[in-house]
């Protein structure tokens, strides 16, 4: 006999923005015994909808890609509605490398943006936990890059890639959440997967991810590349960076500056590049 397909369903929060797209997917796998990977904001309008379309199923865990709050925000209180067991991989600092760490110690690098603080997680994961149910499985893959306590799940062919690879945007990485280095690793591990589909939380899913990785994976080569040859030219901040090698409206500059110094940090721990002071947001950079 053919075994049926997964249930699986996609609710849109109405969390529109120039960096979440239409809005923050929330998956429901299941009918049974129902997963919803991220729960989203904390809209009610948005949580009724996800209760809603599980419909005589019962929701029986709250996945988590990461401790933005347009992801997580609405867990605690879907939890509390349903009685359903919260999985992900820490509270929102968890997961910075020492680098990250001692840069926001520092307290220099500002950073930051949409941290969820209250979430807590009732349970942890780490990469290659499993959570299985008559219906389905779920294994964790730790993908930092954007978030350091990002994870992705993989159901099958699919991967719940939260904000990892998405197919309308690049992903916004900013220091000391975000860390370049980390986001190639990421790359890298969704591309040998073998994944037939990636599910990312914002927008439509991905049904090449070799494809769309390796598109990903060269627009930040190419943003390197403008950054090496910018700095040789002359010394300049992030800010100025961006300015410079972006063609984008004026409102989208801040967030094009915290990708350009992810870059720069990367460039300055392999010594391709040198900061002329302690990095911070206004750290002049030059080639050394």
């Amino acid at each position: 006999m053919t075994q049926a397909p997964i249930a699986l369903q996609t609710i849109v929060a109405a969390n529109p923005s120039p960096l979440t797209g239409q809005g923050t997917n929330s998956f429901l796998l299941g009918r049974d015994q129902i997963a919803v990977i991220d729960p989203g904001p904390d809209l009610p309008e948005h949580r009724q909808a996800i209760i809603a379309a599980a419909g005589a199923g019962r929701i029986t865990h709250i996945l988590v890609t990461h401790a933005h709050l347009d992801h997580s925000q609405g867990a605690r209180a879907l939890a509390d509605a349903t009685g359903a067991t919260v999985y992900g991989f820490g509270p929102a600092l968890a997961g910075r490398s020492p680098l990250m760490q001692r840069l926001a110690r520092e307290g220099a690098l500002d950073g930051g943006e949409g941290l969820d603080m209250a979430f807590v997680p009732d349970i942890q994961m780490r990469d290659g936990d499993r959570i299985e149910t008559p219906e389905w499985t779920l294994t964790a893959i730790h993908t930092p890059g954007h978030f350091a306590g990002h994870l992705s799940f993989q159901s099958g062919g699919d991967i719940f890639c939260g904000d990892v690879v998405m197919d309308w945007s690049s992903t916004l990485i900013s220091p000391p959440d975000g860390d370049l280095a980390d986001y190639f690793r990421s790359l890298s591990r969704l591309r040998e997967s073998g994944a037939a589909r990636l599910l990312p939380a914002h927008g439509d899913p991905i049904e090449n991810p070799t494809v769309r990785i390796a598109e990903l994976a060269a627009h930040r080569r190419k943003r390197t590349a403008q950054i090496l040859a910018s700095l040789r030219d002359s010394p300049a901040t992030a800010e100025q960076l961006a300015h410079k090698i972006y063609a984008i409206p004026p409102h989208l500059i801040p967030a094009a500056t915290r990708n350009v110094l992810a870059h720069l940090i990367a460039l300055s721990e392999i010594g391709a590049i040198a900061p002329l002071s302690p990095i911070g947001t206004t750290t002049i950079f030059a080639s050394p």
